[in-house]
């Protein structure tokens, strides 16, 4: 009877081991980063964390006044550069990537954050 008791002990043990090592690399797969995206109003921040979401970013989080966006991603599933890229061709400059020409230009005038006349709504 005390053996069956180490044995089962022994089960809960292990198993838990494996547990606590499956939990940790899911936390090690997930990055959190910051980058400036340029915007300047409600209707941006929508359209930045609706082009930042995709496939592997679990969370997206534009702020208005620091022009950052905080994304957090499964870097297996999606890259920052790819991120940006998303934002950039929804008509925001993210990071290191421009947006086109073409992708600016349909933006609301609201929108607009290369000129000083952009509104705040």
């Amino acid at each position: 009877m005390k053996r069956i008791f180490s044995l089962i002990i022994a089960s809960f043990a292990l198993l838990s081991s494996f547990s606590t090592v499956a939990q940790q690399k899911k936390e090690k797969d997930i990055i959190t980063e910051k980058i400036i995206v340029k915007g300047t109003c409600g209707q941006c921040k929508k359209r930045i964390e609706d082009a930042a979401y995709a496939n592997g970013v679990k969370r997206a989080e534009w702020d208005k006044a620091t022009k950052e966006l905080t994304v957090t991603y499964r870097p297996s599933k999606t890259s920052l550069t790819e991120i940006e890229q998303r934002i950039a061709n929804a008509g925001h400059d993210a990071g290191d990537i421009k947006a086109s020409d073409s992708a600016y230009h349909q933006l609301p005038e609201c929108c607009a954050y290369k000129h000083d006349h952009a509104t705040d709504h």
